[in-house]
């Protein structure tokens, strides 16, 4: 969402809301390395979305509907949006008809005029699911609309599914298992059922599921335990390939890759943006951090750090993931400060302690570095910084 707050609603035709840009936004990453600046379609966006809250005020129910932009016209930008700036969002109704709406927007940061347009708007009614005649949907079980479950498939009576999901063909899902909007299970996953744990004797527990994800061919994604807090959470924005297997109790943030037959031991958390590959194996217990890449058949037995490329049994770090942190925007800046602190980690001839107590002392020390240090820090397992042998530096690979 890119609207904090309505202030002000007119059910006449006006709304007025507002937008608090910070730096933690993820799309200053990319836009612009250096001198992070708020990317024009989204001020549009963000006018959409406005416009689109009053709009869901009119409809009778609001699940039901989708409002899409079709049309931006005499859209200008008069100033750059940066962090820190707070965003009046303020839309107009110009006209209508049925459910086509045209709107005025305009972006102000104080009282300047930002960025400015008309807007295009349709509601759309989202279709009733739609359940094939071979399924088997529990009684109890809700289906958003807009889904569209497949021949075969098994639905639980506890499962709740978000608008626009797709189960294709013999898919199972089961168990207290709730999952957002726009999420796709291919043919054979296998979604919510018991935990693989000898000590799970059937308490409650359950699975809980962003949005917009996507679970490949045979993928198994198991509930959470009462040693782990009863809870397996996953984010949103995921790719699980074909027999990728997430076991009880872990929790995965948003944007992640698992390659084909990644597996997970229980407990086990997978932050942003992380890259697990083809046939790794991750202990139980341990952590791999945001924007971390691990390698093909690795077993990591410690915490994978941030921004590092891990590989190997048992997992060595060859360095810094740069081409993956080039692909997410970091700054060349940001790169190198990573590099450095890898260098003094692993380089430096300090011992892990001192190595970190360096890295927390350094005053201009970037938020990329001071993530590391408190990475370390709240580590329980240890953190992989065994480096691979060879003729290059782990740190400059």
């Amino acid at each position: 969402m890119l609207v904090d707050r309505v202030l002000q609603h007119d059910p006449r035709g006006s709304l007025l809301a507002i937008k608090i840009v910070t730096g933690a936004e993820e799309f200053f990453e990319g836009h612009f390395p250096g001198a992070p600046v708020m990317p024009g379609v989204l001020l549009m966006e963000s006018l959409a979305q406005a416009a689109g809250l009053w709009l869901l005020r009119e409809a009778p129910d609001p699940r039901a509907v989708e409002v899409h932009v079709v049309g931006i016209d005499d859209a200008k930008f008069r100033r750059p949006v940066v962090p820190g700036d707070q965003l009046r969002l303020e839309v107009h109704l110009l006209r209508r008809r049925g459910w086509l709406v045209r709107v005025r927007g305009e972006v102000r940061v104080g009282e300047q005029l930002a960025a400015e347009a008309e807007l295009l708007l349709q509601v759309t009614t989202l279709r009733a699911p739609e359940i094939d005649p071979t399924a088997r949907v529990a009684p109890g079980a809700e289906i958003g609309p807009g889904s569209r479950i497949g021949p075969y498939s098994l639905i639980g009576p506890e499962v709740r599914l978000g608008r626009g999901t797709v189960v294709d063909s013999h898919v199972v899902i089961d168990g207290r298992t709730t999952a957002g909007d726009g999420n796709r299970f291919y043919p054979f996953s296998v979604i919510g059922l018991a935990p693989q744990d000898l000590k799970y004797h059937g308490e409650p527990s359950e699975l809980l599921i962003g949005s917009r994800n996507v679970f490949r061919e045979f993928v198994s994604v198991h509930r959470g335990t009462e040693g782990g807090g009863g809870v397996t959470r996953i984010g949103s924005h995921n790719l699980f390939m074909a027999y990728t297997h997430v076991a009880h109790d872990c929790l995965i943030g948003d944007h992640t890759i698992f390659a084909n037959g990644a597996s997970l031991a229980g407990h086990v958390e997978v932050e942003d943006w992380a890259t697990i590959n083809a046939f790794t194996g991750v202990h139980q217990f341990c952590r791999v951090g945001q924007h971390a890449f691990l390698g093909a058949y690795t077993v990591a037995t410690k915490d994978v750090l941030p921004y590092s490329k891990t590989v190997g049994n048992r997992a060595c770090i060859y360095g810094v993931n740069g081409l993956g942190l080039a692909r997410r925007g970091f700054s060349a800046e940001a790169v190198a400060a990573i590099r450095q602190a890898y260098r003094v980690l692993l380089q430096s001839r300090l011992n892990t302690s001192e190595a970190v107590a360096r890295l927390e002392a350094d005053p201009e020390a970037t938020p990329e570095v001071r993530r590391i240090v408190e990475f370390i820090r709240s580590s329980k397992r240890g953190v992989v910084l065994k480096r691979r042998h060879g003729r290059h530096h782990a740190a400059e690979e």
